[in-house]
């Protein structure tokens, strides 16, 4: 089964041709990373117009790379849910005109039950259930994966998702944007232990996240040496903020890993790129015993062979979309 999937959700247009759930055989992603840095951030508007001028021809890309034609396509699938809701608009509606066009079955796909297929098609052998940390720009979830389409929230952070304090941070640093990268690499070296910054803890949900108090313990942090006229020391810095966000995630999903007793843990999403977590889940695992699931870097980020993968297994369990279908900035990953 070929599915041409698409995923605009946030600053990446990509359109993908998967089969059956786990063959990439195109994955096309036009960034918008360079026309935001000025910026600092996504500008939503900017984001949904480049996605408009950049999503036809990505398709017929997709098509070329794969060696398919139009008639070689069995489905169409999209990102609908969550996201900027500009830009998720793009998506659907091409998506819906495709799919009208062509007489093909409509598969919506929720975003971060994307990221969490991007395991799917590195490794596989891979199937749930498993425990999966969700770590991006927009979200940080711990979530039950207890089937291909059947997951629950077992955690998740109550203000800033890990990437987007990442991203603060960064600016602040003058880093640019996005900031998940060059964070990493500014930390190779430093001394994660010369600041001592906030890990939070909730009594009355011990599987949720909290990064806000975090993010302004740093920016405080990097502003009073600012204001004494000091220099700061950026690579301890990140290195301290690495250390901390690590030690904010791993724990609580090592914790869901030994409740649910699957002998699993995965993690998906920009953040997931980040050394230090990556090593610290490595040794995690290794010492309870969980095997650990890590995506290569490429399909960290937002791409559409991960949304082409999991509406495979949507398309399976009877999920489609109609010329009615709508996009939804925030949705539940257990709503599918």
């Amino acid at each position: 089964m070929n599915i041409l999937a698409i995923e605009s959700s946030c600053d990446e247009t990509a359109v993908a041709i998967v089969r059956d759930g786990r063959e990439v055989l195109a994955d096309c992603i036009a960034s918008q990373a360079e026309m935001h840095e000025i910026y600092g951030g996504v500008v939503p508007e900017i984001a949904s117009r480049k996605h408009i001028e950049a999503i036809s021809a990505l398709a017929e890309e997709a098509l070329r790379r794969a060696s398919l034609s139009r008639k070689d396509l069995d489905a169409v699938a999209v990102t609908y849910a969550p996201g900027l809701i500009g830009a998720l608009l793009v998506g659907v509606n091409f998506a819906k005109a495709a799919a009208y066009a062509l007489g093909l079955p409509l598969i919506p796909v929720h975003h971060v039950r994307g990221h969490i297929a991007a395991n799917y098609i590195a490794y596989p052998e891979l199937q749930p259930p498993f425990v999966c940390l969700c770590v991006s720009g927009g979200t940080s979830l711990i979530v039950d994966v207890r089937s291909y389409t059947e997951m629950e929230i077992l955690g998740a952070t109550r203000d800033d998702a890990a990437g987007e304090c990442f991203d603060k941070i960064a600016r602040v640093l003058g880093l640019g944007y996005p900031g998940g990268g060059p964070m990493d690499r500014m930390a190779q070296g430093g001394d994660d232990t010369r600041f001592v910054l906030p890990r939070v803890h909730m009594q009355d949900a011990p599987m949720d996240l909290s990064f806000s108090g975090l993010k302004t313990a740093t920016l405080n942090l990097i502003h009073n040496l600012q204001q004494k006229g000091e220099e700061v020391p950026r690579s301890d810095l990140a290195a301290s903020f690495s250390a901390a966000v690590s030690d904010m995630l791993i724990p609580r999903v090592m914790e869901a890993a030994k409740r649910l007793q699957y002998g699993k843990v995965a993690v998906v999403g920009g953040v997931a790129a980040n050394s230090r977590i990556r090593r610290d889940l490595e040794k995690a695992c290794q010492k309870s015993g969980n095997e650990l699931y890590l995506p290569p870097l490429s399909l960290c980020g937002d791409n559409g062979a991960m949304i082409g993968s999991q509406a495979y297994y949507e398309y399976l369990a009877g999920k489609r979309g109609n010329s009615t279908l709508n996009a939804y900035a925030n949705r539940d990953i257990s709503l599918g």
